[in-house]
């Protein structure tokens, strides 16, 4: 038995261009003389498609565009992720198609409704195998979530099932492909059945999903592993109900993974939404810095361009990195001084503000210019703006509403402050783009004389542990603090992280690449008394 292995980047609803990309797999399965082409889940639509699975229009012509692709089913059994209307509800359904039309339906029995999933709010389970025969091997389907669980599988097995093939739309993030391993191992293993496991690859939105498929014998071993990043399309050989063993192995290290992540999610965003480029405010800080080089990874040279807007408090290093930085990447680069701006808001606030020390309002200003500033470059030009702020900036709000977190898309969201510094690092080792002293000096917004980022906050090292810990993991203030964190510390960042729900309520999208990004799968109250940090006193 012969099975192709299709690792698609289909987009959500451009149902037509998903259908192409299957009969161009389909070809291809049928010349290298495979018996069943594999696709991911939900691969005639996209996922996840969220809201449009409530409308039957959508689920109608993801029903319409299956037929039509099941034509060209000849000679070669294709397996093809859609939604899929029964007496029960709509079922998140593999199609099998075979000799012109759908022979038959598996639907998905395990919907996740965690984190970034809300398939319970979409689908109504399954409850049945699905058992085919391909060149006289059984093999039965399962979808996704169906694989963390006994369930299904054990229930494919038992109905016949020699081999188990498995679509799959999952996420990346940093555990995701261990995790995502060592469930499938285990799951083949208790079966005694190999597993053929075919994931998506593409940008959706916050999403990013890495392909990275892989083959497990009935042993659980990992024997054939497809690349991670890439739409590709592979033939895995058996022997029986064997699968033959080819080398292949994954990048296992973080920056590398993250940043292909974000450049892929970047590039799919901006490609869906059809904006010409993107446009970005070059400070001569690390953040900046790093997302004007994932851009122009992403986009290309000609598709970025990048604003320096000094102001009074702007050192000419600052100026000298961020012009360096442009002209080695070859990008368009205009310097904006924003002094007269300033100045001209100052005169107008007077009457109101008294003669009042300078504070944050001076500083809040100087973001909030810029950003306006850049919006109308994008209204003008109609590029996308890219914010340039982390995820540690983000979580304690040290960012400035209508300021520096203006944009359509923030590439850095998810990406804390020490992993900025080891992502621009890994960066300039393929070929060094950002100056050596934008990675050497302290971190500075440059709003105020003389200012850092300490001033302010936690050291870095301290702020993303309790970020780690709080935000990703879900531990408790008093954890922290017993695991050696320091109270005042733990205090301070949990209270900020709270307190600044309202701003990240209304912050742009940005890829998710850790188990729990703000966004869909934090979702806090902005109003609570809840006291978070009451075990940390």
């Amino acid at each position: 038995m012969r099975v192709a292995v299709a690792q698609l980047n289909a987009r959500i609803g451009d149902l037509d261009t998903n259908a192409a990309a299957i009969r161009e797999a389909i070809e291809r399965a049928r010349a290298a003389g495979a018996d069943v082409l594999v696709t991911p889940e939900l691969s005639i639509c996209g996922y996840p498609p969220e809201d449009l699975l409530l409308r039957s229009d959508f689920v109608d012509a993801c029903a319409h565009a299956t037929r039509a692709l099941a034509a060209a089913a000849r000679d070669v059994t294709v397996l093809v992720g859609m939604p899929h209307r029964t007496s029960a509800g709509t079922t998140n359904a593999v199609a099998v198609l075979r000799d012109g039309a759908i022979a038959a339906f598996y639907a998905k029995q395990c919907l996740p409704n965690y984190t970034v999933f809300d398939e319970a709010r979409y689908f109504a389970p399954g409850d049945a195998p699905c058992v085919i025969d391909i060149a006289g091997v059984r093999c039965g389907l399962i979808l996704c979530e169906d694989a963390w669980f006994p369930g299904p599988a054990g229930q494919a097995r038992d109905a016949g099932a020699q081999v188990l093939l498995a679509p799959n739309a999952s996420p990346f993030h940093t555990r995701q492909q261990a995790l995502r391993r060592s469930a499938v191992s285990g799951r083949a293993a208790a079966c005694a059945v190999p597993i053929v496991y075919v994931n998506r690859v593409g940008g959706q939105d916050e999403l990013v999903f890495d392909g990275a498929s892989f083959v497990v014998d009935a042993a659980g071993s990992v024997v054939q592993q497809f690349p991670a990043w890439h739409s590709t399309l592979g033939i895995v050989e058996f022997d029986g109900a064997t699968p033959r063993h080819v080398r292949g192995e994954l990048e296992v290290a973080v920056e590398p993974n993250v940043y292909a992540a974000l450049v892929l999610g970047l590039r799919d965003y901006v490609e869906a939404n059809r904006f010409p480029g993107v446009v970005l405010g070059l400070s001569g800080g690390i953040d900046s810095a790093l997302a004007l080089a994932l851009a122009v990874d992403a986009l290309g040279r000609d598709g970025v361009r990048a604003v320096m807007m000094p102001s009074p408090y702007t050192t000419p290093m600052s100026v000298e990195d961020a012009r360096a930085m442009a002209g080695t990447l070859g990008v368009r680069y205009d310097e904006i001084p924003i002094g007269a701006a300033f100045d001209a808001l100052l005169e107008t606030l007077a009457p109101l503000t008294h003669d009042a020390p300078p504070g944050v309002m001076e500083e809040n200003l100087q973001a909030r210019i810029r950003g306006t500033l850049l919006m109308a470059l994008s209204n003008r030009d109609g590029h996308l703006v890219l914010a340039t702020g982390n995820k540690s900036e983000t979580a304690v709000g040290y960012a400035t509403l209508y300021g520096d977190m203006a944009g359509g898309f923030a590439v850095l969201k998810d990406v804390d402050k020490t992993l900025v510094y080891g992502l621009a690092r890994y960066r300039n080792a393929l070929g060094r783009v950002i100056p050596e002293r934008v990675l050497d000096r302290p971190p500075s917004a440059e709003l105020r004389p003389g200012q850092t980022d300490e001033q302010t906050l936690p050291p870095y090292n301290v702020l993303d542990a309790i970020l780690t810990a709080y935000v990703e993991e879900g531990r408790s203030a008093a954890d922290l603090v017993a695991a050696g964190l320091p109270a005042e510390a733990v205090r301070d960042v949990v209270e900020r992280i709270h307190r600044s729900e309202y701003k990240r309520r209304q912050a742009a999208p940005g890829v998710r690449i850790t188990p729990r990004a703000f966004g869909k799968d934090w979702r806090y109250p902005i109003s609570s008394a809840w006291d978070a940090t009451a075990g940390a006193r």
